[in-house]
């Protein structure tokens, strides 16, 4: 496994990288260390957390992630140097009026989030600090159009870029980065840094699995372009890829206890859980194992093996799971299986987008 180069930036990161949001609620902090650990003992150098995790979220929770995180560090000297740690800064509410009383996202409010995170953390700097989602309306989380009716928009992206790029000069932030952007976001944020000589964006963190390849729809190309790399989350589509839902759905009698979907109606009531999500997962699951592959590890090489993807997040609550999912990596899909991936998408598109 070779580190690969975020965007035109020096970060070099594991081609899988760790996300950490079922910290502090799925997962107990000790069965977190010891899956940080596990993880770095197989090479990963390269950890995803956020502001406003733990997730699903809870006002209680705000911040336990990354606090575990930090806590993490402090008891292993030395491991801080070698790793590439992510974080994020919330945008504006959706739903969640813990998060900065439910405002917007102005450039005094990313800078106080950043010396937060830095706080909580335990360290100095933040290697690759994301804005989580767009500070004006953009459909994301399940919404599929763009309405201009919803626009909010109170700070400017040329305001935010200032502040991100300022916290980089300081030396508290390496790089920064978007994350459940759109064409135009990544656009407006390369150009306004290239035209006022500010940090220009690495990458970008968006969904991308099976069940939701709307990146595909032209985000695709302009990233490629413009040289911003994919962080692609929720490979295993909040674990309807791993075929665990595939017998009795949701809520029958051989549902999962304690899983995302299952275990937490918030979450159902999400992209996730629709039903259409769940009937296309079936699709692709039964396509892996005429395969011989399990569902994960098909949905894990797609996006392992994927020109569009630098880095593929993956989370676990079990060391169990991570092996699972970092055996998987060096697997290889055939151009007859990709062909059969590609027709289900044709009818189906993307079901959880």
């Amino acid at each position: 496994m070779k580190n690969v180069r975020l965007g035109r930036s020096d970060l070099q990161v594991t081609p899988i990288c760790l996300g950490t949001m079922t910290f502090g609620e799925q997962v107990a902090e000790g069965d977190a260390f010891a899956i940080m650990d596990r993880a770095v003992e197989r090479g990963i150098n390269f950890l995803d957390t956020a502001e406003m995790y733990s997730v699903p979220t809870r006002a209680e929770t705000f911040g336990a992630t990354e606090a575990i995180m930090g806590r993490w560090l402090a008891a292993r000297p030395g491991l801080r140097n070698r790793l590439v740690i992510a974080s994020k800064v919330a945008g504006p509410s959706r739903g969640m009026d813990w998060v900065r009383d439910g405002k917007g996202m102005t450039p005094d409010d990313i800078r106080h989030s950043c010396e937060s995170s830095l706080k909580r953390l335990q360290t100095d700097v933040i290697d690759l600090y994301q804005i989580h989602w767009p500070e004006r309306h953009v459909p994301a989380f399940g919404s599929a159009y763009y309405d201009p009716a919803r626009e909010t928009s109170a700070t400017p992206i040329h305001a935010q870029l200032e502040a991100l790029s300022a916290l980089v000069k300081a030396g508290k932030l390496r790089h920064i980065g978007l994350s459940n952007e759109t064409p135009y976001g990544v656009h407006e944020f390369v150009r306004l840094a290239e035209q006022h000589g500010l940090a220009r964006v690495v990458s970008i963190q968006n969904p991308y699995c099976l069940v939701n390849r709307a990146y595909d729809n032209g985000t695709d190309e302009t990233c490629h372009r413009l040289g911003v790399s994919l962080l692609a989350y929720s490979p295993l589509g909040f674990g309807l890829l791993t075929g665990k839902y595939d017998a009795s759905g949701f809520d029958g009698p051989d549902a999962p206890k304690g899983a995302r979907i299952s275990g937490y109606e918030s979450v159902r009531k999400q992209r996730w859980g629709r039903p259409a999500s769940l009937d296309g997962a079936r699709r692709y699951n039964a396509l892996a194992r005429e395969h011989g592959l399990t569902p994960a590890r098909m949905a894990l090489a797609f996006c392992y093996t994927n020109w569009r993807v630098a880095s593929t997040i993956i989370g676990v609550t079990t060391r169990a799971q991570l092996d699972e999912c970092l055996d998987a990596w060096g697997t290889t899909l055939t151009p007859e299986l990709l062909a059969a991936i590609d027709a289900i998408r044709l009818e189906l598109r993307d079901p959880a987008q």
